[in-house]
C-alpha cells in the first residue's frame, strides 16, 4: 500500500480515473484495445421544422462520432426516409457480425417517439419499430459495454425495458406520458463539442458529462422561458463515467492521428481496467488491490508519455 501512494499522488490525471465505474475486465497484460461503434437513428420529423432540426443533429453527431472513432466505417447513421424498420434491423444484423465483445456500442435515437400505455415506438417511415424490438436488436450486438441515448418524446417509457448490467440508458423524459418534442437532444449534441461539458478537463467528453450538461441546459431553458418543464431526463447504468463520446484539443489530435490512434484505444482499455478494479476493490485483499492498481497505472503513465511525445506535448 505504501509503495502505491507516491505513484497515485504523482500521476494526478491518472488518479482521477479511480472515479470511473466499469464492468470487470481482463488483466492489464492481456487487455485488448477496443473500438467504439456509433449508431445514429433519426425517425420522421412530421413537419419541416422538425425535419430540419433532426437532420442538423444527425449531421453534427456523425461529425463528432467520426472524429472520435478515427474510422468512418465504425459510424452508422439512418435518418429520414432511410430509417425504416427493415433498414434498422439489417444494420443491427451486420453489427452482430462485426462487433467484438471487447468493443463498445453507442446508440443515439433522435426524432419522435410515442407511447400508448403498453408499447413505446420510434416513429419511422412505414411500420414503426417498437421498444421491445429495439431491445432485442441491442441484445444481439456482442459488445459488453453499451450506451443507448434516447432523446425522443416518451423515451422514458423504455428505461426499465432497456436496462442491463452492461448498458447505460439515457432518456429525455421520465416516462411515456411526457409526449412533447424534447429539447434534450439539442443540448446533448451540443455537449459533445463543448469545453464547458468537460468538467474534469481531461479533453474527453464522457456520457456522464454530456448527460449532466444537457440536463442542466434543459432546466435552464425552461426557467429562462418561464415555462413549465415538459421533459425530465433520466439515466440508468454504472458505465456512464467511463464511456468516451467525444474528444477535444490534444486528445482529439491523438485520436485522429494514425500514429497515436492505437495508443489512444489502448489507453481507454487500460482506463476501463482501472474502473474494473475500483468495482472489485471490496472483494479483494488490500495488497492485491494496490498491486494490481499500481501495475495498470504504471502502464497508463508510460503510454501517456508516448502519446505526449508523439504529439510534441510536454
Amino acid at each position: 500500500m505504501a509503495a502505491a501512494a507516491p505513484l497515485g499522488c504523482g500521476v494526478t490525471r491518472l488518479a482521477c480515473l479511480l472515479l470511473l465505474a466499469l464492468v470487470p475486465g481482463l488483466p492489464a497484460e492481456t487487455l485488448p484495445s477496443s473500438r467504439t461503434h456509433f449508431v445514429i437513428l433519426s425517425g420522421l420529423g412530421g413537419e419541416p421544422l422538425y425535419e430540419k432540426r433532426f437532420a442538423e443533429q444527425v449531421k453534427e453527431l456523425e461529425k463528432v462520432a467520426r472524429r472520435n472513432a478515427g474510422d468512418a466505417s465504425l459510424v452508422h447513421a439512418l435518418s429520414g426516409e432511410a430509417a425504416t424498420r427493415k433498414a434498422i434491423e439489417e444494420l443491427f444484423a451486420r453489427l452482430k457480425k462485426d462487433v467484438a465483445p471487447e468493443d463498445s456500442l453507442a446508440v443515439v435515437l433522435l426524432g419522435h417517439g410515442s407511447y400508448d400505455g403498453y408499447d413505446y415506438k420510434l416513429n419511422v417511415p412505414g411500420p414503426d419499430i417498437t421498444g421491445e424490438r429495439l431491445r432485442v436488436l441491442f441484445e444481439g450486438v456482442p459488445a459488453e459495454r453499451q450506451l443507448v441515448v434516447n432523446t425522443t418524446s416518451a423515451s422514458g417509457a423504455v428505461m426499465e425495458l432497456w436496462k442491463s448490467d452492461k448498458r447505460v440508458v439515457v432518456a429525455a423524459t421520465k416516462n411515456g406520458r411526457e409526449r412533447t418534442a424534447t429539447t434534450f437532444a439539442q443540448f446533448f449534441v451540443e455537449a459533445l463539442a463543448s469545453a464547458e461539458a468537460d468538467t474534469d478537463k481531461s479533453e474527453s467528453i464522457t456520457a456522464q458529462e454530456a448527460y449532466t450538461y444537457a440536463e442542466r441546459k434543459v432546466k435552464d431553458f425552461y426557467e429562462s422561458e418561464m415555462r413549465l418543464a415538459t421533459e425530465h431526463s433520466r439515466m440508468e447504468g454504472e458505465l456512464a463515467g467511463s464511456f468516451t463520446l467525444a474528444r477535444l484539443g490534444k486528445a482529439l489530435e491523438a485520436a485522429a492521428d494514425p500514429a497515436t490512434r492505437e495508443m489512444m484505444a489502448r489507453r481507454e482499455a487500460l482506463e476501463q481496467q482501472v474502473g474494473a478494479l475500483k468495482l472489485r476493490k471490496e472483494s479483494m485483499a488490500e495488497q492485491q488491490y494496490f498491486d494490481e492498481l499500481q501495475k495498470v497505472l504504471i502502464e497508463l503513465a508510460q503510454l501517456q508519455t508516448k502519446i505526449d511525445d508523439a504529439l510534441g506535448q510536454p
